[in-house]
């Protein structure tokens, strides 16, 4: 599928019609995005289907599939007031051909700025955080902005590593150089940091690049009105935001579908409430979700907290 195709076999649901009222679902109101104008900060779906940086950081491949995987469980969600879902279609890397796909997809996250509207990309691996940047990059590029951007990521792990070619362990790195090069103003945040999953170096790199980082182990809900707090003072300080979640974020037993399940994670309940935080300060230019992978959900657990997420990030 290209970004310009819609899959309408992923979006099927119950039929409630006959029923009194608002019956409708998402996969009632979905619509191919080419040739829609969308509104100003009308939410459009994108896809990522990419295996190879997860290949290339040694992890555990399938989340090609999450795109998909995703949308199936978004099919049967209550629209809930929403008139219509434009789904622009997946952006695919063939093979081990990354920087070419993630290329593409920062052309076409550029293109639905440029219409004014809000790209949520489904993932593929966390190197979709380098293809959507360079999207919201080009973007800005164009309007001649400098930011101050907020790059705010919902992770176990920083994905600050500095070896190359670049991977799903690498984008973060990928973006503070590329910063630094063309002289825009960068703030990263890494939020839910597991010390288990993140070398010395790893911490070490996060320092250099002024990065602010808070552990899983102070993102559990006794935390949330401080973690609250630490959201609000950093969207104080950004023009604009890109908001990426890694799912591996999330316990295990809510996201068993990841490359690398997190023994610990921060709830559910917690990421919500930061997600919302941030769609409602007004500058959420972009968001993507990254890693799910069905080959390792059980029972749809991974699938169903994924498209809440992403319902959450579409809803008014």
């Amino acid at each position: 599928m290209t970004a310009a195709q819609l899959d309408r076999s992923l979006w099927t649901a119950r039929d409630d019609s006959a029923e009194r009222g608002d019956t409708r679902r998402l996969a009632h109101i979905v619509e191919p995005a080419a040739g829609q104008t969308p509104a100003a900060g009308e939410p459009v779906l994108l896809g990522f289907a990419c295996d190879a940086g997860v290949a290339r950081n040694q992890g555990r491949i399938g989340a090609a599939a999450g795109p998909a995987g995703i949308r199936k469980y978004m099919a049967g969600l209550p629209a809930h007031g929403l008139t219509r879902l434009l789904d622009a279609g997946d952006v695919a890397c063939e093979g081990d051909q990354l920087e070419d796909a993630q290329e593409r997809l920062g052309l076409a996250v550029a293109d639905l700025l440029r219409q004014g509207a809000r790209p949520l990309v489904l993932g593929g691996g966390h190197e979709i955080a380098w293809g959507s940047f360079q999207g919201l990059a080009r973007w800005l590029a164009d309007r001649g902005d400098e930011g101050p951007v907020l790059v705010l990521n919902l992770d176990a792990h920083f994905d600050l590593r500095t070896g190359r070619p670049g991977s799903s362990g690498t984008p973060f790195d990928q973006i503070a150089h590329y910063c630094e090069a063309q002289g825009l103003a960068l703030q990263y945040a890494c939020l839910g940091v597991s010390r288990l999953a993140n070398t010395p170096a790893l911490y070490a790199r996060a320092a250099e690049v002024g990065a602010v980082w808070v552990e899983d182990r102070d993102m559990q809900e006794r935390h949330l009105a401080a973690r609250l707090a630490n959201v609000d003072a950093l969207l104080a300080r950004a023009r604009h935001v890109y908001l990426t979640i890694d799912l591996d974020v999330l316990p295990a037993a809510v996201m068993p579908g990841v490359s690398a399940p997190a023994p610990y994670g921060v709830p559910m309940a917690v990421i919500e409430e930061i997600v919302l935080r941030v769609k409602a300060s007004g500058k959420l230019r972009l968001a993507d979700m990254a890693e799910y992978s069905p080959r390792f959900d059980i029972d749809g657990h991974g699938a169903r907290a994924a498209a809440r997420l992403a319902w959450q990030l579409l809803s008014a």
